[in-house]
């Protein structure tokens, strides 16, 4: 309608999203640090950073890899996130997206490859455990795993107390001089309320007696039953922290993505303007030159014809058309 001037709406990048992707990643970026700083430091103290060969020294799980692996994970993703946000850069979010996709996927198929192959699932665990038991006393971080483990659920070994023969210090064969032969750690002991003082020598000896008469100092079932009974017993706390998990990724790609679309659409309306004022500036039509020009009288012969441009015609680079003012803008 005449005397209405039509508004449209530029695009922007929409800030509650922009600072909400950049605090929540700059929490993930400040734990994964502290994380990774935990591990390099547990290593330092073990003396693993002087004698890197030691990493693959030992026979079991080194615990420190979970806080190095962890921590650089969300190390990585935190920084892509946060400062890909903050500077809006679009390359850093879409590495944020798709690292953070992958490891999504990678937990999904886990899930559904544990649910599927429980069978082989529960052989590789009780094959893991084994392997641990053997190095039990070749790291004092894999041996709290361990104690930690069996005081938690409750067990001893992965089947039973007979794995540990696989350990040297506490087989039961002739020639085993140790004085925990045919024991187990202290961590497979029932434990009495009314002591105060751990007895860290409760397990020794114990597998020479009666199976009967075992159960009435150390825990006979093995470590990979009780696990599998503690899921079962936890499973809508363990399947809802898991679903959590998994929101809460979804929701930090569905943010990046949702700014890197905001990003894109600003800059090509950037694109179209600049589009616009090269049209408008840098292409004159010929009326727009003739009348900068302006029919003149010749100085010499007082014919009608063209003068020469003024000063005033050039602008950029060398078209002819006046100097641009913004009053229309």
């Amino acid at each position: 309608m005449p005397g209405k001037h039509q508004h449209f709406q530029e695009p922007e990048v929409g800030c509650c999203g922009k600072y909400f992707l950049f605090g929540f990643n700059i929490v993930f970026w400040v734990l994964g640090a502290l994380f990774l700083a935990i591990g390099l430091w547990a290593w330092g103290e073990k003396g693993v950073l002087s004698n890197i060969s030691a990493l693959t020294d030992l026979g079991g799980l080194d615990p420190v890899w979970l806080f190095v692996v962890v921590g650089g994970v969300m190390s990585v993703l935190g920084f892509a996130g946060c400062i890909g946000a903050l500077r809006e850069n679009t390359f850093l979010l879409k590495f944020f997206s798709v690292f953070l996709g992958l490891i999504f996927f990678l937990e999904l198929a886990t899930g559904i490859l544990a649910f599927v192959f429980k069978d082989w699932i529960r052989d590789q665990l009780n094959l893991f455990i084994n392997n641990n038991v053997k190095a039990y006393r070749d790291d004092i971080d894999l041996q709290n795993l361990i104690d930690f483990a069996q005081e938690y659920w409750s067990c001893c070994g992965a089947r039973g107390p007979n794995d540990w023969n696989l350990n040297i210090y506490f087989n039961c064969t002739d020639l085993n001089p140790s004085r925990e032969r045919c024991g187990v750690p202290f961590s497979c002991c029932v434990r009495d309320p009314a002591e105060d003082v751990l007895n860290t020598q409760c397990g020794y000896d114990v597998r020479l007696k009666l199976e009967l008469e075992q159960q009435g100092f150390i825990h006979t079932k093995g470590c990979v039953g009780q696990f599998e009974k503690w899921l079962q017993d936890n499973l809508i706390v363990v399947a809802g922290v898991f679903v959590g998990i998994a929101l809460l990724q979804i929701f930090g790609i569905c943010l990046a993505q949702n700014l890197v679309s905001d990003i894109k659409a600003v800059k090509a309306n950037w694109s179209k303007w600049n589009d616009d004022f090269e049209n408008h500036w840098l292409t004159p039509t010929v009326s727009e030159v003739l009348s900068t020009v302006g029919p003149q009288q010749n100085s010499v012969t007082g014919a009608p014809g063209l003068a020469p441009p003024s000063r005033h015609a050039f602008f950029g680079l060398g078209g002819l058309y006046p100097e641009p003012t913004f009053k229309n803008w």
